[in-house]
């Protein structure tokens, strides 16, 4: 399992989709330890590919500060877990938070209600 955390300035950033890159942590399955930690950079901050590319990376659940509402069910749609209002700033620590049961979370720091891609693949 992999938890994908969204950073800026080392710290867990309140908007998913402006993030300076990733952390994303190896979780020990059924374990509540980490066992493995790299930052990836995402592609150009489009946050309709970010889902996609998360899958790509292999992780299951994403812990952020806030996001859009649409990004947050395209991470769903891609069998992503997401949570929100994450009250944390250091990512190791909201995993394990999370991980216990115990990590804090408030409202969404950014709600953007209907807020669409810029542009729409067109099969």
């Amino acid at each position: 399992m992999k938890y994908a955390v969204p950073v800026a300035g080392g710290r867990l950033s309140p908007h998913f989709g402006h993030c300076e890159e990733f952390a994303l942590f190896e979780v020990e399955e059924g374990g509540k330890k980490i066992v493995g930690r790299e930052t990836i950079t995402p592609p150009e901050h489009e946050t309709c590919i970010l889902p996609e590319w998360l899958v790509q990376k292999g992780a299951g659940v994403v812990i952020a500060g806030g996001m859009g509402m649409h990004a947050a069910d395209l991470l769903r749609q891609n069998g992503i877990d997401v949570v929100l209002g994450a009250l944390e700033s250091d990512p190791e620590q909201a995993v394990l938070n999370h991980l216990n049961g115990s990590l804090e979370t408030g409202d969404n720091a950014c709600d953007h209600g209907a807020h669409q891609c810029a542009h729409h693949h067109n099969g």
